[in-house]
């Protein structure tokens, strides 16, 4: 159930393994979907080891070199990735989703698009199957060993299962993004953190460049009634993009969200979560797409465990559930942090100013950011002492001369 993101390469692992698989969306593809499109370079990797990566290169999506985080009093600017996966890309959604659509239907697995589920049929405490109706009409009932959701945050599989929810956190942040031509951003990703507010700008295809702006939920409701105001009241915030903003023009309509955060156990008799279905956190880390194409590796990789007898569903699965919170909990927590819009904490201040000028540690920071390394690792008391032995030696050399 779904075919975006996590539902697709959810769907594909699985047919490309041999199974008989149907996958169902409500939209028919290319279609859009409000999303922070960014592709860290993790997720770029997994296209490429699905084999997916030169479509996305061919349809001119452009690279993303370098992530920029501007502080206001000085901006750190590194690399998002690795030698060997040194670049992120920002799709548009109508684009990569049709793309990983049509690799799962050439795996073997029948895709239908414009299927509305209507029901999810559950005999006992097991689900078995679901009710819909296609965009030809009719009423069709389908029954299989799992049912996959990945229906993103309002899952109705999540609903019908009710699955145990944990380490919830309410809406911290909404943000409004729109496409602008004319702003350049020559491989540059670029965040702005100023008091009470966070914007961004990622270049995307067709020479456009993403704009998002956002604010704590609390202004929610009061910003809503002039989005376009309020959106270009934080981005004059940082004077340099907002004369590049004025140079610019807006090519669509405002779209925006507010999300909360948590995790859901992502499994049970007959059932499976992927991707926001299954977990969920702030965008402002930028970090759904990763998190869906892990999930549905992970997901994909226990439903054959299971199914072919090489263990039981409860202990392949369990270990999915445990693999993924053990991979995201760091950033989870980071992502919630930032999305409070809070100036950073005194000791946090401290380390990023100590970052400031050290390009190995702001590689370090874009990773952390990017998710090619967790915060654990970032933050460990080992790496943060030799970015202050760095800045302490600096500062030395610099006072000598």
């Amino acid at each position: 159930m779904g075919a975006r993101c996590a539902g697709s390469p959810t769907a594909m692992s699985l047919g490309r393994k041999g199974y008989r698989v149907l996958a169902v969306d409500r939209a028919s593809f290319p279609s859009d979907t409000v999303s922070t499109h960014l592709l860290h370079p993790r997720a770029v990797n997994a296209l490429a080891r699905w084999g997916l990566l030169d479509r996305l290169v061919a349809t001119g999506c452009p690279p993303i070199h370098t992530y920029s985080f501007d502080f206001g009093a000085f901006t750190i600017a590194g690399a998002p990735g690795t030698d060997k996966d040194p670049v992120a890309y920002c799709p548009r959604r109508t684009i990569l989703d049709k793309l990983l659509v049509d690799a799962a239907a050439e795996s073997g697995a029948e895709v239908r698009q414009g299927f509305v589920v209507e029901e999810i049929i559950i005999d006992g405490e097991r689900v078995v199957g679901i009710k819909g109706q296609s965009k030809h009409g009719g009423s069709v009932t389908e029954s299989a060993e799992i049912i996959v959701g990945a229906d993103g945050r309002h899952s109705m599989l999540s609903e019908a299962v009710r699955p145990e929810q944990y380490r919830e956190k309410p809406p911290l942040l909404a943000a409004y993004y729109s496409y602008w031509s004319g702003l350049p951003m020559d491989g540059r990703f670029e965040t702005y953190i100023r008091d009470k507010r966070g914007f961004a700008a990622a270049p995307t295809h067709d020479d456009l460049t993403l704009v998002i702006a956002g604010w704590p939920y609390p202004e929610f409701a009061d910003n809503k009634k002039d989005i376009e105001g309020n959106y270009l009241k934080a981005i004059d915030l940082a004077p340099d993009l907002a004369r590049r903003l004025r140079n610019a023009k807006r090519e669509a309509p405002f779209a925006g969200a507010a999300v909360p955060n948590y995790f859901r156990k992502p499994y049970g008799p007959g059932w499976a979560l992927v991707g926001d279905a299954g977990y969920n956190k702030d965008f402002i880390t930028a970090q759904g797409i990763l998190d869906a194409f892990r999930d549905a590796e992970l997901c994909a990789t226990a439903i054959d465990q299971s199914l072919s007898g090489a263990r039981p569903f409860e202990e392949a699965m369990g270990e999915y559930q445990r693999i993924r919170d053990a991979e995201v909990g760091a950033m989870y927590d980071f992502t919630c942090d930032l999305a409070t819009l809070e100036p950073p904490p005194p000791e946090l201040q401290r380390i990023l100013g100590a970052v400031h000028g050290n390009q190995a540690a702001m590689d370090g920071f874009a990773r952390l950011n990017a998710g090619t390394i967790s915060p654990t690792e970032f933050f460990a008391p080992e790496n943060v002492e030799a970015i202050f032995a760095a800045a302490d030696s600096r500062t030395q050399r610099m006072s000598g001369s």
